[in-house]
């Protein structure tokens, strides 16, 4: 990004192009005015006309060299200045040498020279050059008889020009401001879609909301059921983490509800809104302004919003800033949860939704690393289906696919959420139970054989069929080996130990693991 200038908000570049317009026109004005002068109301006095032309030619080379004095100038505010003085005593030169008659173009040429210094700085030089220009014109004006109505002419002329150059100032103020928030959109943007990753989106969030909009409280949060979950609140210098609130009421509900910005900028008054009260979260101390929006996604279900302890601490501006952002963040946040969607059906087999081999080894591995580490034990199981070729053979491979389904439906009821099931290889799975002992393994496995005998599924005829009976080996780690491939093959062995004991067996780990449990 090109660098701005503090005074003015526009860059170099935009600066010379803003006063392009009025340094040309000053230009043709005065060389008009002194064309004019000299031609229709020659002076008497010949030096006056020489000096005349000599004002009037330096004003215009001053006005043509602004712009590369300018772009070459080191210290932008002084030059200005300069600019401004050299150019106030170019003009009380020419107001005291040109003819009455038309003296009231000074007040055309005060305010076309002071325009360049308003576009490029605050407004102190351009008024500098008004006041200093028409005060010498006044004192001017008052040795000859000029009438009440000229002097009320004069003072409308320097009013206008006053006003004319406040304007400026303020149109150039509002769009600096309109330039400024689209560069924070854009600033924003460039940092949310830098990551895939959900949490650091959220991070980059607070941290831009905060940047580009000034209030009290920052809020980000998301639709779970009938809670909010507040991915992110900072309040008053403080921030709060993982809080949960009933959607219903609130309204940020009423913002994700109707889809649309919601603006309240003094909440003293009373909220005409239907099933909406104001619910305090963070800090407890009242909102006097709040303004909210929704921002929604394929994969996101949410709000943004800000509150201030200050009432009418926001105006329109914000809102539409607010908007912006939100839409940004919502195809952000729908960016990592795909990514993430993407990731995760990656790790999954297709068929049963649990972990694929390659991804249940490394699991594997780092579950055996934090137990390890945490001096505790992990269980695995290897489970196989017992005669599944022939279960196939006989109901089809639909019905076999639904049987692989169900049970590792059952695997997942009988495990909990640190625990992790993965699919070995055709009809056969692991099951790892972080900080299980070898009774554990044993008591999880029995469960599962003993709800797959109580499950049936329907043919195509919806006739119940019965599943079949499962296998399942235990090894221990590291009581029996710290190393995940021996644990692996030493599960294995003992599966295909219960299978030749007859089958919908448990082989369990030696006496020896046993009484060290």
């Amino acid at each position: 990004m090109k660098n701005k200038d503090k005074r003015s908000g526009f860059t170099p570049q935009e600066s010379l192009v803003s006063i392009l317009p009025s340094t040309t026109v000053g230009i043709v004005i005065l060389f008009t005015t002194i064309s004019s002068a000299v031609i229709n109301f020659p002076p008497q006095n010949p030096l006056h006309k020489v000096m005349l032309i000599i004002c009037g030619v330096f004003g215009m080379v001053n006005l043509a060299f602004y712009h590369v004095i300018h772009a070459v100038a080191l210290d932008k505010s002084r030059f200005v200045w300069i600019n401004t003085v050299v150019a106030g005593f170019t003009l009380c030169a020419m107001d005291y040498f040109l003819p009455v008659e038309i003296g009231h173009l000074i007040y055309i040429l005060v305010f076309i020279s002071a325009l360049p210094s308003s576009l490029l700085s605050s407004r102190g030089p351009s008024h500098f050059l008004i006041f200093g220009v028409t005060t010498f014109h006044f004192i001017l004006n008052m040795r000859s008889a000029t009438s009440s109505q000229d002097w009320i002419t004069h003072i409308g002329f320097t009013i206008t020009a006053f006003i004319g150059i406040e304007t400026v100032h303020q149109l150039k103020n509002i769009f600096a401001k309109h330039i400024n928030r689209l560069e924070i959109i854009n600033e924003v943007s460039k940092q949310i879609v830098s990551t895939l990753d959900t949490e650091q989106v959220f991070a980059l969030l607070s941290s831009a909301l905060q940047g580009a909009l000034e209030a009290d409280a920052y809020y980000i949060g998301t639709v779970h059921s009938d809670q909010l979950h507040l991915e992110f609140l900072y309040d008053d210098g403080e921030y709060f983490q993982d809080l949960k609130v009933n959607k219903k009421g609130t309204l940020s509900n009423w913002v994700i509800t109707h889809q649309r910005g919601l603006f309240l900028p003094d909440l003293r008054k009373r909220i005409d809104l239907e099933d909406v009260e104001i619910v305090t979260v963070g800090k407890d101390k009242p909102t006097h302004s709040w303004m909210g929006v929704p921002m929604r996604g394929t994969h996101v279900d949410g709000f943004m919003a800000i509150s201030s302890y200050r009432p009418n601490a926001f105006d329109r501006s914000d809102m539409e800033l607010l908007e912006n952002i939100a839409q940004r963040a919502a195809l952000a946040l729908d960016n990592s949860y795909h990514h993430a969607l993407v990731q995760k059906q990656a790790q999954l087999d297709s068929l049963t939704s649990v972990y694929n081999h390659g991804y249940f080894i490394n699991t594997l591995r780092e579950q055996a690393q934090t137990c390890q580490v945490q001096n505790q034990q992990l269980s695995l199981i290897m489970l196989d289906v017992d005669h599944f070729k022939q279960y196939n053979d006989t109901f089809g491979h639909l019905i076999g696919d639904e049987v692989l389904i169900g049970l590792c439906e059952v695997i997942r009821s009988h495990i909990k959420a640190t625990d992790a099931v993965g699919r070995w290889g055709g009809e056969e799975f692991c099951v790892s139970l972080p900080n299980a002992d070898v009774q554990q393994a044993m008591q999880v496995a029995q469960r599962i054989r003993e709800t797959m005998a109580t499950l049936k599924v329907k043919n195509a005829e919806q006739i119940d069929i019965p599943l079949p009976t499962v296998s399942q080996g235990i090894a221990i780690f590291p009581a029996e080996t710290d190393d995940i491939t021996k644990l692996i093959d030493l599960a294995d062995k003992r599966l295909y130990v219960a299978k030749k004991r007859g089958r919908d067996q448990i082989e369990s780990a030696s006496a020896f693991v046993v009484g060290q449990a």
